[in-house]
């Protein structure tokens, strides 16, 4: 029986635009066990700011942009302050995460968060926008008809809403977020921002201590 990795996240959330570079190296330490079927990657988004079309309150936005400047301080990853003035920012993740489910129906998840994070944190574009997220879509070649008509089924079934409630079942309740399953039986992971070594190295101890209990 596979392990399973779940990462749970935000695509705005700004501590997974941080984690990136991390996550990234973490995925290419951990490809040899994923190609031989040992363990088996899954993304879970986290959800958030619920939907919204009220503008995001100046406090809310002061409170951001402090957040934008101590994860560029802590781990030196850019961002493009010029959203606050281009941009109408609104206090909304789900459109995006919705994007990102949309995405995983063509095995284009991981593209997607990518291509959104770009689009808000370097481009100062607003993924809270549909138009943004068509846009993205775009670049990672779905096309704009099918993935607007998409949005629309993901968020009538409200499958978005359903995977938020699982990430809280599973205590995966802050973004990023790690856990690894094994028969049953979970273990969550502390985020480590800048050492993808250290990732890897509690993961092997994660699944030595989940084959013991099983044994």
């Amino acid at each position: 029986m596979p392990y399973t990795l779940i990462y749970c996240y935000d695509p705005m959330c700004s501590w997974c635009w941080g984690f990136k570079p991390t996550w990234n190296q973490l995925k290419q330490q951990l490809a040899p066990r994923i190609e031989q079927g040992e363990l088996i990657l899954e993304y879970r988004a986290g959800g958030l700011a619920p939907d919204s079309d009220q503008p995001m309150p100046i406090e809310m936005q002061t409170k951001l942009q402090s957040v934008w400047r101590n994860i560029q301080q802590q781990l030196g990853t850019e961002f493009n302050f010029d959203f606050w003035q281009q941009c109408q920012p609104r206090r909304s993740t789900y459109p995006a995460c919705r994007a990102c489910l949309v995405a995983r129906q063509f095995d284009l998840e991981a593209a997607m968060i990518s291509q959104i994070q770009q689009a808000y944190y370097l481009n100062a574009s607003n993924p809270s926008d549909l138009d943004t997220l068509i846009q993205c879509a775009a670049r990672i070649g779905i096309d704009s008809r099918v993935f607007s008509e998409q949005m629309e089924k993901v968020q009538q079934q409200q499958l978005l809403e359903q995977e938020v409630n699982q990430a809280r079942q599973l205590g995966l309740n802050s973004y990023p977020s790690l856990a690894l399953i094994h028969d049953q039986r979970m273990l969550h992971l502390d985020i480590n921002y800048q050492d993808a070594d250290a990732l890897a190295g509690q993961i092997r101890l994660a699944m030595k201590a989940l084959a013991s209990h099983q044994s």
